[in-house]
């Protein structure tokens, strides 16, 4: 199965993705196996972490076939070789760049780039982008999604990404959106594998309450 079509896999199973921004590698599997027990399958390790290339492969390793793990905050199309070399799968970057999303196409990664307006999703798919982040939700409540969503392909995945808590994801998945990036709402620097742990069960258990 190719690296997308085991996102997409994922990402139906389980809509988050969690971003261990800060993680040290010598933490990074003890935070690995929290977030797969509780549920959570797609990781990334923001390239502005504690030397993240080490973590990556390290929570690669660690979790085989359990996880879909890449690299966030990639600025340099340089750096997704790097990233491959060390295990990952997935590239997400806070913007729109074509240079990072094809050099992630052409080594068959995930491309996952960030976006805000239309121009740029489309921009973004343009250049052979597999899902779109939009960030900051923190600027883009729900109505912002489905009037998006009323353009962009249904088959694409749309995250969203800031300031996402458990309780405000209903919302956003009744305007279309297809999942959800988790940074510091879930892992913070200082925070033990139990304190993941309960965070990560805490979302798992909101989306959960969505169809009940």
């Amino acid at each position: 199965m190719t690296n997308p079509a085991t996102f997409a896999r994922l990402l139906a199973q389980c809509p988050l993705v969690a971003i261990l921004r800060g993680v040290r590698p010598e933490e990074v599997e003890g935070v690995g196996a929290a977030l797969v027990e509780a549920g959570i399958r797609i990781i990334e390790v923001p390239l502005n972490s504690p030397d993240p290339l080490a973590s990556i492969a390290r929570l690669a390793r660690a979790c085989g076939a359990d996880a879909l793990v890449g690299a966030g905050t990639v600025l340099d199309p340089a750096d997704v070789g790097r990233v491959a070399d060390a295990g990952g799968r997935l590239i997400v970057s806070p913007g729109t760049d074509p240079e990072v999303i094809a050099a992630a196409v052409a080594a068959g990664m995930v491309a996952a780039p960030g976006y805000f307006t239309p121009s740029e999703g489309f921009a973004a798919l343009r250049a052979g982008a597999h899902a779109l982040k939009l960030f900051p939700a923190e600027a883009a409540p729900p109505a912002v999604v489905k009037a998006q969503r009323a353009v962009l392909p249904n088959n694409v995945p749309l995250l969203v990404v800031g300031g996402i808590t458990p309780d405000r994801m209903a919302a956003y998945r009744a305007a279309g959106a297809d999942g959800f990036g988790l940074g510091s709402a879930i892992y913070a620097p200082g925070m033990t594998a139990a304190d993941v742990a309960a965070r990560a069960r805490a979302f798992v258990s909101a989306l959960g309450q969505e169809h009940a």
